[in-house]
């Protein structure tokens, strides 16, 4: 089993240590992890701004590099989501059938449902409380959404379940948006900055010290509010708490 991972522009740009943590984390599951340094940008920025044949190219760019892996894994729930449903509709456009989006996952979605470790090594004194981005609980099933009458499942937190002297908790409505959303905390700005406060009252309600999630978009969202308003919480990517102590 060959692993390609993909780390998405912004992580490498902003958060290395999350592609450092999830490189760390597959190989100490025994995954044959390979990271291309070539790879770019998925093309989601310039699509959900509205110029879906800019992302064309890179699109193909990216089916290129990783279509001979058995699996492409990223820690980034929006990214995969766009990759796996978006660019087979827009490799189509280019006469191009698309080979890697049905291969690919999100990193705790790759690990949750295909190597499914009975441990971590991972310890986590800490109270920590998850956060299901959009993406990831509507488009790759990391948990349930509320809006539909189903037993409940969570993959973050069955995996957070295995990080040792961490404690967990899930905040009110656990699925209701933080206000990202990608160009809407651009174009709608008031109202992105709303939800993101009403989020992180909701995740300090739980008494946590930290909001943890499968995505660093949101994170980042919810941090920057945070630091602005100097909030007594912190963010961090689950996947940096699954690889503590490597």
């Amino acid at each position: 089993m060959k692993v390609g991972l993909f780390i998405p522009c912004y992580i490498n740009a902003i958060y290395p240590k999350v592609g450092v943590a999830s490189y760390k984390l597959l190989k100490s599951l025994g995954v044959d992890v390979d990271y291309p340094l070539d790879q770019t940008c998925c093309g989601q920025p310039m699509a959900n701004a509205g110029f879906e044949g800019e992302a064309s190219k890179l699109a193909l760019r990216f089916d290129d590099l990783f279509k001979d892996y058995d699996y492409v894994v990223g820690p980034s729930a929006s990214c995969v989501a766009f990759v796996k449903l978006n660019h087979p509709d827009i490799l189509k456009h280019e006469g191009h059938v698309c080979r890697s989006a049905g291969k690919i996952y999100d990193l705790c979605e790759f690990i949750h449902d295909v190597v499914k470790p009975d441990s971590l090594s991972a310890c986590f004194p800490h109270k920590v409380s998850i956060h299901n981005s959009c993406h990831g609980v509507r488009e790759l099933n990391l948990s349930s959404p509320s809006e539909r009458n189903i037993p409940y499942y969570n993959k973050l937190r069955d995996l957070l379940g295995l990080v040792k002297d961490i404690e967990v908790f899930e905040p009110a409505h656990p699925d209701e948006c933080c206000g990202f959303g990608g160009m809407f905390a651009v174009e709608e700005q008031a109202v992105s900055v709303c939800m993101a406060q009403d989020k992180i009252r909701h995740h300090m309600e739980t008494g946590a010290e930290y909001i943890t999630g499968a995505d660093s978009s949101c994170l980042m969202h919810m941090q920057g509010v945070i630091d602005r308003e100097h909030l007594p919480i912190k963010t961090i990517h689950i996947v940096e708490i699954l690889a503590s102590q490597l």
